[in-house]
């Protein structure tokens, strides 16, 4: 697109809304304000362009738009106000964080005359948001809007994507200007070099039992699609780092699991014993590494390939024989074109797929609903292009160890490990793909997090099933609380609503399901209402993981007292 001479004086607030529609914006969510009440007119002008979702809190607000840029690889576009507005949606933007998510929050800031008073809701979001974003920053004038856009767009997806703020003074949003838009962003990413691909290809000759590791963000389906080519050819096992399990069809043969809280013991000594590691994408963070020791830091004692769209992030933690700065999309394509080497590890590949086939058997577990089998059942259930999304806590441990994912964006959750994204990442995803199946799974704490947004799910008329995991506790905190002071049961503890009931009165459809064989009927109802439906799945505490109970982690505690 072309920049384009504005003779005709606009506010801010035009300026503003005119740049989103520049920059291809379809979707913004948010909750309204009297701070940014300029903004909100001028999106009503642009009603036909850009849908402007309506929350209930601002956490939700912005985990939405992390799940549309997880979902789309756009930022994901968030309006709060002021004060506590900007407080609860700090949330979302630490996920989007460390999620490496685009993602653009504008908050409604007090005017330039009363600035530095600590006037009403005034806060300093330069210094607030300051650890948690790519960049902060407030547009004190009208002029200078395109620019400030244009610059936001460019930072949220360059390099390693993230987020970005932008304070937004009310009396900037109402003054005019004449100013010309820009054009429409475009993402900048390294490219791998001719040399350093061949130098990865001498690695995997020289291997004799590599695997790799897949995860982090700037993926796209094509992207996916290459590297699966890659991987095919070479016959590599390959891994998928903490809820980034979608980026490979977990049907595939070279699938092997999921290296993540619950991490199957035998794919960890596979790890252990692999000669050559292959990172893709994926951080390499604590949960990826069980606390950094599943791989030495800071040099692994396997050879290392870490290929990051960071160029900071390299050597930030580990050492490496290869790093290579490159964009996902840039190095797939790249990897796709090597020519492959003669691999001896075919047997390799093939245990490291057998051993996983054995770890997603449904297990045994205490009480009448048995979470491996609910699971279980769903991955054979649900069409391919269903999408699942799940908050944070120990339910999520069934999902991600049963459920088979079968390619890109069929999943979503915080890597950040943030309570509450369920539901809201429900919304956005069904606002994204309104004839895809969505499945949000929350724990009983969780949902209560952000569980008001079922009303944002009812006023759009958006048919997703939820599915709430009831064990009447913070069901991680206990598991932790029972290993560190057993028996000493302190703030866990939850007494809940009939969540069903909840659900029917947002007009929803609810049930409640207390075993295993009500569940499949259940589901089938859930997924013919004529609107968005509940299922409170009640379990037993003691079915605290796939692994073990909760029994057993506090008699093992006392056990090592003694």
């Amino acid at each position: 697109m072309k920049v384009t001479d504005s003779t005709l004086a606009r506010t801010g607030a035009q300026i503003l809304v005119d740049a989103l529609k520049v920059h291809g914006v379809d979707m913004a969510f948010g909750v309204p304000g009297e701070s940014y009440l300029a903004v909100l007119d001028a999106l009503y002008d642009a009603r036909e362009a850009i849908k402007f979702v309506i929350c209930r809190q601002e956490g939700g607000a912005t985990n939405m738009a992390e799940a549309y840029g997880k979902m789309t690889g756009c930022p994901g576009i968030c309006f709060v106000t002021r004060g506590p507005g900007a407080t609860n949606a700090s949330i979302g933007v630490h996920t989007a964080f460390q999620d490496s998510t685009p993602l653009i929050l504008f908050i409604g800031q007090v005017g330039n005359d009363v600035i530095e008073r600590e006037a009403f809701q005034e806060i300093d979001y330069r210094r607030m948001f300051g650890p948690m974003a790519k960049w902060v920053a407030q547009i004190d004038r009208a002029e200078r809007v395109p620019e400030y856009v244009s610059h936001a767009f460019h930072t949220a997806v360059s390099g390693r994507p993230g987020p970005v703020v932008l304070a937004l003074p009310e009396d900037m949003q109402t003054q005019t200007a004449a100013v010309a838009d820009t054009g429409r962003y475009q993402r900048v990413a390294a490219h791998p070099g001719a040399a350093e691909m061949q130098r990865l290809r001498e690695m995997l000759a020289q291997a004799q039992h590599p695997l790799a590791i897949l995860g982090g963000s700037g993926w796209n389906a094509q992207a996916c699609a290459d590297l699966k080519a890659f991987v095919t050819a070479f016959n590599l096992p390959v891994a998928c780092s903490f809820r980034a399990q979608d980026l490979i069809d977990n049907r595939d043969p070279h699938y092997v699991g999921d290296v993540a809280v619950g991490l199957n013991p035998r794919l960890a000594e596979r790890i252990r014993a692999s000669d050559l590691l292959l990172v893709i994408g994926a951080r390499l963070g604590e949960w990826t590494t069980v606390n950094y020791t599943l791989v030495e830091a800071p040099r692994p004692k396997q050879k290392f390939i870490h290929i990051h769209a960071g160029a900071e992030e390299l050597g930030r933690v580990y050492q490496g024989d290869l790093l290579i700065n490159s964009g996902m999309p840039e190095f797939a394509a790249a990897a796709r074109a090597l020519a492959p080497v003669r691999t001896i590890w075919d047997e390799w590949t093939e245990g490291a797929r057998a051993d996983l086939d054995v770890w997603q058997q449904p297990v045994s577990a205490p009480g009448r609903v048995n979470m491996s089998e609910v699971v279980h059942f769903l991955a054979n259930r649900l069409p391919p292009d269903a999408i699942i999304t799940n908050g944070a806590g120990n339910f999520s441990i069934w999902v991600h160890r049963f459920y088979r994912y079968t390619g890109f964006r069929t999943q979503l959750g915080p890597t950040s490990g943030a309570m509450g994204y369920a539901v809201p990442a429900a919304v956005a995803a069904k606002l994204v793909h309104p004839d895809r199946p969505v499945v949000c799974f929350s724990g009983d704490g969780d949902f209560l997090m952000t569980g008001q947004e079922l009303a944002t799910a009812m006023q759009y008329d958006l048919k997703i099933v939820f599915v709430v995991v009831n064990n009447g506790m913070y069901g991680t905190i206990r598991m932790h609380q029972e290993r560190e002071y057993p028996g000493r049961v302190s703030g866990t503890e939850l007494r809940n609503p009939d969540f069903a009931a909840l659900a029917r009165a947002y007009g929803l459809h609810g049930e409640i399901v207390e075993s295993t064989a009500e569940f499949e009927p259940a589901f089938e109802r859930a997924l013919n209402a004529k609107t968005a439906a509940l299922l409170e799945l009640r379990i037993d505490p003691e079915a605290i993981t796939p692994r073990t109970t909760l029994s057993a982690i506090r008699a093992e505690a006392l056990k090592n007292r003694k």
